[in-house]
């Protein structure tokens, strides 16, 4: 291990037993909203000194189990406990690189997905509610819960756009990196002649923040609109302007709900959508200049990206951003996205990694 990093890991221990000294202050748990907060870090840092102490000994029982390869009736052992040693060794280092990288402070908030058919018409919109589809199995597999904030219904069924709120253990941190342009390649249920064609749709995924965290929006600077909500007729037919549209002027941002019979409920569920799209900008804008000089290897999340491409005559999916391919998409497009989000973990963790070792 290099001596940087054994540094920090010497840091942390000192900053147990500031917490553990902090924690064990009545004045300090008179405060339950500071005694939490330093909960948690103790909790955290606490499990990162453990493994690094477990390191240390692996490495004591390492150089002990060398010394005694000069006694010929325990060589033998020795050899068996410096080849487990070393296993150890390899396996907690990478463990102790992997706790030193940078978390992002959202991965555990629900997020926002929004998906919006681009270039191919009908098809398009098609291949939204097929997104959409996928989602949410994804989604019932995790056990998250979903909710419809909003959708516009094609003619021939699909998704002009689609918004949905998802939340569960992780869902922005397994989500996040589904933002960026979808393609699609089959053959359309419209076409006549076999001809495969090409289709795309965005995909945006926003976390929503906790309320401590949430952008206050000034009245002043909000256009709120009713309208009648849309829908297929029956008995649920909306009689009453209860949809809900908000325009953000100064950004020209909008948000809008029709999903409930209560205006007062879609209206709040206009405004946290909103919320969730301005600081989802303010993000993205702070990321591109911090990112100016260089572009990350799973890319910013531009919705202009094309990130990847499901072929259904190969029945094959790839990811541009870490060549990743895959010939399972039926299982893929029925909500089966653990490989995908995987690799695109590992992606990011390897040049974390990378940077870190760089510094180091």
């Amino acid at each position: 291990m290099k001596e940087s990093l054994r540094q920090q890991f010497e840091r942390l221990a000192f900053r147990l037993a500031e917490l553990e000294q902090l924690l064990a202050d009545g004045s300090v748990a008179a405060d339950m909203k500071r005694y939490r907060a330093l909960s948690k870090e103790q909790s955290e840092v606490a499990e990162l000194v453990g493994r690094y102490r477990l390191y240390l000994q692996r490495e004591s029982d390492l150089a002990a189990a060398r010394e005694l390869l000069e006694d010929p009736e325990m060589a033998e052992m020795a050899r068996e406990e410096i080849a487990a040693a070393e296993a150890d060794l390899l396996r907690l280092h990478e463990q102790l690189q992997l706790a030193l990288l940078p978390r992002d402070p959202d991965d555990d908030c629900p997020a926002f997905l929004e998906i919006r058919a681009g270039a191919g018409g009908d098809e398009a919109a098609l291949f939204a509610g097929d997104l959409a589809r996928m989602y949410l199995r994804y989604a019932e597999r995790q056990g998250w819960r979903t909710e419809v904030m909003s959708e516009s219904v094609s003619d021939l069924g699909g998704y002009k756009e689609l918004v949905l709120r998802i939340a569960g253990e992780q869902v922005y941190g397994r989500l996040k990196f589904e933002s960026g342009g979808h393609r699609v390649q089959r053959v359309p249920a419209t076409e006549s002649q076999g001809r495969i064609h090409t289709s795309a749709c965005t995909v945006a995924v926003m976390p929503e923040p906790p309320e401590a965290e949430e952008i206050q929006l000034n009245p002043a600077e909000l256009r709120i609109d009713t309208f009648r909500a849309s829908g297929a007729g029956g008995q649920h037919v909306n009689k009453t302007d209860s949809a809900i549209r908000i325009t953000h002027i100064p950004t020209g941002l909008v948000a809008e709900c029709q999903d409930d019979r209560s205006q007062h409920r879609n209206k709040a569920k206009a405004m946290a959508v909103l919320a969730a799209r301005l600081r989802d900008k303010d993000k993205n804008e702070r990321a591109a200049k911090e990112a100016a000089t260089r572009k990350g290897l799973i890319g910013s999340g531009d919705r202009s990206d094309r990130i990847r491409t499901y072929n259904f005559p190969q029945g094959r999916l790839t990811d541009h951003r870490i060549n990743l391919t895959l010939y399972k998409l039926d299982q893929i497009m029925n909500g089966d996205l653990d490989d995908v989000a995987a690799g695109l973990q590992a992606a990011q963790a390897a040049e974390q990694l990378a940077l870190l070792e760089g510094r180091a």
